[in-house]
C-alpha cells in the first residue's frame, strides 16, 4: 500500500491592506450619480411637481461645482463615520490631548502668517500668469476668488482648533511662518516641503476645477434617449460619463487635503524629473495639444470614420474603449479623497491598482491608441502616419516617465508602498507582466557574442 506524501501547504502571499476602503470611492461615485440624474431629469421633475422653475436640464457652471458637493459629503461622512480616519494616527492628530488654547495661541499665530503668505504667493502668480485668465480658467478663478475671504476668516479657528490635538503643531506651514516673523528656528527642509505641496494645490486644483463645468454641461445636456442601441452613441456617452466622474472625484481629491479627514498631503515628489514629467502633460505646458511638439492627430479620423460600416467592428472597439475608459475612472475612484499628482497620500492596493501600479497610465494610453489611430491618416501621407505614430509613443513614453518618478518618489516615503511595490514584482500581475517583457527586450550583459553561421 502505497504511502500517501505530506505536500506543503504553499505559503500565503496577501495584498498589502490599502490606506483607502473601496467604499469611500463608491459612496462619492453614488452621490454623484444622483445628482447628475437630477439635474438631467430637472425637465420631468418640473412637469411632475408643477413647478414654475423653467423646464431646462442644469448645465450651468453652478450645477457642476454643487456636483462636487453631492460627490464630497458622502466620502467625508462614510471616512469619519463609518471608516473613522480621524483616530488614525497616520493623521498626526491624537484627540485626547486637548491642550489649553493659551498654550497654542504663538504657534498658531506662526503658523497662520505662514499659511496666508502661502496664499498670497499663490494669488500673485495666478494674477501674473495670463492664462489663468483664458476660456475655462476663468471659472477657476471666479470659484477662488468667491473662496478667498471665507478661507481666511475660517482658517483662524480651524488652526486653533487642529493645534490642541496635533501630535507636533509645529508642522511645515509653521517653518515657513517662523521664517517669516524671524522670532524662532526653523529647518529650509520643511519649508521646502511646504512649499511643495502647495505648489502642487495651487496649479493643479485651479485646472481641475476649470475642466468641471464643460464636462457635467455636456453630459447633462446630452439626450440619453436610445443611446444603447447604436455602439458610438453609448460609447461616447459612457466615456463622457467616466471622464465626468474621474473629474469630480479627482477635484475633491485636490480640494480635501485634511488631516481631519487622514487625506493630508504627507510629501509632494522631491525630484525635479517627476515635476517635469507630470507637468508635460497638463496646459500651458502640454506637449500632445494643438501646436506642440507631440501632435499625433494631424489629419487623423477617429475610430468611428475608419470603422463606419464594421457593424460588428464599431460593437467591439466601443466595448474596448468603454472598458479602458472605465478602468481609467475606477482608479481615480479608488483614491476616494486622495487623488492628487505628485503627491504621496497613503498606499492604494485596492480596486484596479490590484492588477498594476498605474492603471489609469495604462488605460488612458491604450485608449488613445484605440481611439485615434494614428498611424491612419485621412491625406494618404505616410509622413503624417509615421509622425503621429512616433508621437503618440512619444506621449506614451512620458507617461512610463511620470509612473517612474512616482514610483521612485514612493518607494523613498513609505514601507508599505516597498512592500506593495515587491508584491506585484512576485503575483501574477499587469506589472509583472510588462517588467518580464521589458527585461526580455534588454541585452544580456556579459553575452558572448557568436559568429554568424
Amino acid at each position: 500500500m502505497a504511502q500517501a506524501v505530506n505536500t506543503p501547504a504553499p505559503v500565503a502571499d496577501p495584498r498589502p491592506k490599502s490606506d483607502v476602503a473601496g467604499a469611500v470611492g463608491l459612496v462619492g461615485l453614488l452621490g454623484l450619480a444622483v445628482w447628475v440624474a437630477f439635474c438631467h431629469f430637472w425637465p420631468e421633475i418640473v412637469d411632475a411637481f408643477v413647478l414654475s422653475s423653467p423646464r431646462e436640464r442644469l448645465t450651468g457652471p453652478n450645477a457642476a461645482l454643487m456636483g462636487l458637493v453631492f460627490c464630497a459629503l458622502p466620502m467625508v461622512l462614510w471616512s469619519v463615520l463609518v471608516e473613522k480616519v480621524h483616530l488614525r494616527p497616520s493623521t498626526g492628530i491624537d484627540w485626547k490631548i486637548k491642550r489649553p488654547l493659551a498654550s497654542v495661541v504663538d504657534i498658531s499665530i506662526t503658523k497662520l502668517a505662514g499659511l496666508w503668505a502661502t496664499w498670497a504667493i499663490i494669488g500673485f502668480l495666478y494674477c501674473l500668469f495670463r492664462w489663468y485668465w483664458d476660456g475655462p480658467y476663468q471659472v477657476a478663478m471666479t470659484v477662488l476668488g468667491w473662496s478667498a475671504v471665507p478661507l481666511f476668516l475660517l482658517s483662524v479657528p480651524y488652526v486653533l482648533w487642529l493645534d490642541r490635538v496635533l501630535v507636533e503643531p509645529r508642522d511645515a506651514c509653521w517653518h515657513l511662518g517662523a521664517w517669516l516673523i524671524g522670532r524662532e528656528a526653523h529647518d529650509p527642509a520643511q519649508i521646502a516641503i511646504h512649499l511643495r505641496a502647495w505648489a502642487v494645490k495651487g496649479f493643479f486644483t485651479a485646472f481641475m476645477i476649470s475642466i468641471v463645468p464643460g464636462g457635467f454641461a455636456d453630459l447633462v445636456g446630452r439626450d440619453w434617449a436610445g443611446f444603447w442601441r447604436d455602439p458610438v452613441a453609448i460609447a461616447n456617452l459612457l466615456v463622457l460619463m467616466m471622464f465626468v466622474v474621474d473629474e469630480q472625484i479627482g477635484t475633491v481629491g485636490y480640494i480635501l487635503t485634511m488631516k481631519p479627514l487622514d487625506a493630508q498631503i504627507r510629501s509632494a515628489n522631491p525630484f525635479l524629473a517627476g515635476w517635469v514629467a507630470a507637468l508635460m502633460c497638463y496646459p500651458p505646458f502640454q506637449m500632445m495639444n494643438q501646436g506642440g511638439p507631440l501632435f499625433y492627430e494631424a489629419a487623423t479620423a477617429d475610430w468611428t470614420w475608419w470603422l463606419q460600416g464594421q457593424t460588428v467592428l464599431l460593437w467591439v472597439w466601443a466595448a474596448l474603449l468603454v472598458t479602458l475608459t472605465g478602468i481609467y475612472a475606477s482608479a481615480t475612484v479608488a483614491f476616494g479623497m486622495r487623488f492628487s499628482n505628485l503627491t504621496y497620500r497613503g498606499v492604494l492596493t485596492h480596486g484596479p491598482y490590484r492588477w498594476t501600479r498605474h492603471p489609469a497610465y495604462l488605460s488612458k494610453n491604450a485608449f488613445w491608441w484605440l481611439a485615434t489611430m494614428p498611424f491612419l491618416v485621412t491625406n494618404g501621407s505616410t509622413t503624417d502616419a509615421v509622425r503621429n505614430a512616433v508621437c503618440l509613443a512619444g506621449v506614451s513614453a512620458i507617461y512610463f516617465w511620470r509612473a517612474k518618478t512616482e514610483e521612485k518618489h514612493l518607494l523613498s516615503e513609505d514601507a508599505k508602498y516597498r512592500e506593495y511595490h515587491a508584491w506585484m514584482d512576485r503575483n501574477p500581475t499587469v506589472t509583472r507582466f510588462i517588467n518580464r517583457l521589458l527585461a526580455g527586450l534588454k541585452p544580456q550583459r556579459g553575452a558572448v557574442v557568436q559568429p554568424a553561421e
